[in-house]
């Protein structure tokens, strides 16, 4: 979530959670309305902003304490730290119908069940590793906004409406005034790995869908994360400072702040309004990061930058209508 989040993606298409998996619930309007409807939410939607709201402040502040904590371990060791965690957390809250997962995928052969898990997980693994490793070299608003055109363009392929062609050149037209506006200081290294990350969470989106058709509830979600604090650990082992108790507990928080708030708020949110409406309000996320950079980081941003935030925000929540 944003991604960096495992959090639901910003976009009309979004999966039904399973990215953020959903279940059926009470929403805000009156009991014979579907959960997510617009008849179901309207004159309710001050709850679900405020949890929406909280989420993208947990992703991004669990961010801010990853950023402080690449100057004692490099950023694949958090990586490993935040999923093993999150993954550790999952298990507790979700882990008996995961097991049960497993063993139906060996008992029926299931095998394009648990390629399935697989591939989600490892597309878990790819987007987190990415987007810290871009952390460490650009500025954490400009990251997300870069990781952001996965989304977009999730959004824009499955449209077939026009009009979003001319979301996807303000989309590229944000990542060109970055790339001018930094004054030459962005580090293409980074980008590449935003970009990297946008191509991770458009690969979570489509993947989650199909996660959330093959496994009930949360479940692939959970598999997922287990399987992707594996593939992470190797890249995560050999640094010994990880291993301190201080490096352990900003581990954990990063953990319950970066990807389980936000699973549990955005799974309560998209039993409550739209997937639109969730998606026009998550395309705030990239002034949250850019705010978090600011005021936990001192990441300062130029007026041509925050001009190209506010380009793929704009673009992202278009898409989403």
């Amino acid at each position: 979530m944003g991604v960096e989040q495992t959090a639901t993606p910003p976009v009309s298409s979004a999966p039904p959670p399973v990215s953020s998996a959903g279940t059926a619930g009470s929403s805000a309007g009156t009991a014979a309305s579907p959960p997510g409807t617009a008849a179901s939410w309207r004159g309710g939607a001050a709850l679900p902003a405020v949890l929406v709201l909280t989420g993208i402040v947990s992703v991004q502040f669990g961010a801010g304490i990853a950023d402080k904590l690449f100057g004692t371990v490099p950023p694949g060791s958090v990586t490993a730290l935040r999923l093993w965690f999150a993954a550790v957390v999952m298990i507790a809250v979700g882990g008996r119908g995961a097991y049960r997962c497993i063993t139906g995928i060996l008992r029926r052969r299931a095998w394009s069940d648990g390629l399935a898990a697989a591939a989600f997980g490892v597309t878990l693994a790819v987007m987190n590793y990415s987007i810290y490793q871009a952390f460490v070299r650009v500025p954490l608003g400009v990251a997300v906004t870069i990781e952001f055109l996965g989304p977009l363009a999730v959004s824009v392929a499955s449209s077939r409406h026009r009009r979003d062609l001319a979301w996807v050149t303000l989309g590229a037209l944000g990542v060109v005034l970055l790339s001018g506006g930094a004054g030459g200081r962005l580090n293409l290294v980074g980008v590449g790995f935003a970009l990297l990350a946008g191509v991770g969470w458009a690969a979570y989106i489509l993947l989650s869908r199909a996660s959330g058709q093959r496994f009930p509830g949360p479940s692939g979600l959970v598999l997922a994360m287990v399987i992707a604090a594996l593939v992470v650990t190797p890249a995560g082992l050999g640094h010994g400072a990880m291993f301190r108790p201080a490096v352990l507990a900003c581990g954990l928080a990063i953990g319950i702040l970066s990807s389980v708030v936000p699973y549990w708020l955005e799974l309560e949110v998209l039993r409550r309004i739209p997937a639109r409406v969730f998606g026009v309000w998550m395309s705030l996320e990239p002034a949250v990061a850019a705010l978090i950079g600011l005021v936990m980081l001192g990441q300062r941003l130029s007026v041509v930058e925050w001009l190209a935030i506010g380009c793929v925000i704009v673009a992202c929540a278009g898409a989403a209508l």
